[in-house]
């Protein structure tokens, strides 16, 4: 029996256009109409090129967004801008010069705050941004096997944001999960695979919860995947995949929370597929962790096999070698789909390590290694 071809994908942010960083920087300054067609025509080309590159599931770039994290308090009722805390992941916290150098000082920044009950409002924003990458693959003439679509999960809002209305983060998260629940289903009605970006079920335990022992911070996995499966009760397992990470920021890592630590959590969530870190140079090891803990009966594996913390280009050797770890692991090629580490610019004024051309050449590269092997595993 022949296995399947490895499909390719990636986890979400793309390059924007330098036009498009200008207007969403200033959204104060920018003309709406002005706006519009700087998204529209910045879709266009990041499908134009994942066409060209050979991904097969593939997405908008998340174009209109400013932060992969907070875009959806757009489309939520209760917030106002306040004051968020922000401090630096514990691993920075050894090495306070190199954390200033990259990212600066840890005074708490200005964002959005829960002031008030949650809903969801955003239906129209949120299909304006769903049909632009129909209208980018007609106009482009391309087209591809399948798409996905980003949300954050509601831990993920969490962590990004405050609340001064909500008496403990438990409330707060669920009342997320009931208002995000409109968000996911609007997605899934296009067809769409669902991707939830959950840092907060890996990097939460160096961000958010740092003082936290592991099995304390395994109990608030538990909370925020229970949280996730109520917002996803509506929306078959197989059409969802989550995305894990460890943080796309530039650290030692060296405090990263075992993957073998929350695995069987994570396998608490109804989705049908797992996309997590696997060429991060702290974590190459955890392939084995998929040997140990079994993925559920019908999901599918998503590593990411390409760094995008580092502008050096995977060799297709490379990106083969690690596909065929995380296949031997699994025990099933078909099972596996090839992807990215995080995203590539997941915010527009972030420490975005890839410079935008080489991400592109990344993803070439990504998909030259899934082709060979494809080729290795039949």
């Amino acid at each position: 029996m022949t296995a399947p071809r490895i499909r390719t994908t990636h986890v979400g942010s793309l390059p924007r256009s330098e036009r498009l960083r200008g207007l969403l920087t200033d959204p104060e300054g920018r003309e709406e109409s002005a706006f519009e067609d700087a998204v529209a025509e910045s879709v266009r080309e990041v499908v134009r090129r994942q066409a060209e590159a050979g991904i097969d599931v593939a997405n908008d770039g998340e174009q209109s967004r400013i932060a992969y994290s907070v875009d959806v308090t757009n489309r939520l009722s209760g917030f106002g801008e306040g004051t968020v805390e922000r401090a630096w992941p514990a691993d920075l916290d050894d090495y306070p010069e190199y954390a200033r150098e990259l990212l600066g000082d840890t005074e708490n920044i200005g964002g959005p705050v829960a002031t008030g009950p949650i809903e969801y409002v955003g239906e129209d924003a949120l299909r304006r941004d769903l049909a632009r990458f129909d209208d980018a693959t007609a106009t482009e003439g391309v087209d591809f096997p399948a798409r996905f679509h980003t949300a954050p999960s509601p831990g993920a809002v969490l962590r990004f944001t405050e609340t001064e209305y909500h008496d403990s983060p438990e409330a707060y998260v669920f009342d997320l999960a009931e208002a995000l629940e409109t968000e996911y289903e609007l997605i899934a009605e296009t067809g769409a695979i669902l991707q939830i970006d959950a840092p907060d079920l890996l990097a939460g335990f160096t961000l958010t919860y740092k003082d936290d022992s592991v099995d304390e911070f395994r109990e608030r996995v538990e909370t925020h995947v229970e949280a996730l499966n109520r917002a996803v009760s509506g929306i078959p397992d197989e059409q969802i995949r989550l995305h894990g990470c460890w943080g796309n920021y530039q650290g030692p890592h060296h405090c990263d929370v075992a993957l073998e630590d929350v695995l069987p959590q994570f396998y608490e969530a109804d989705v049908g597929g797992l996309v997590v870190e696997g060429a991060n140079p702290r974590h190459q090891h955890e392939f084995r962790t998929f040997a140990e803990f079994p993925l559920p009966d019908g999901w599918r594996l998503i590593p990411g096999v390409i760094d995008v913390k580092t502008n050096v280009v995977e060799h297709p050797e490379v990106v083969a070698d690690r596909i065929e770890r995380f296949a031997d692991a699994v025990g099933d090629p078909g099972r596996i789909v090839a992807g990215a580490d995080c995203g590539f610019e997941t915010v527009v004024e972030g420490a975005n390590a890839v410079h935008p051309d080489i991400a592109w050449k990344k993803l070439e590269a990504l998909v030259a290694g899934a082709e060979l092997a494809s080729e290795r595993l039949a």
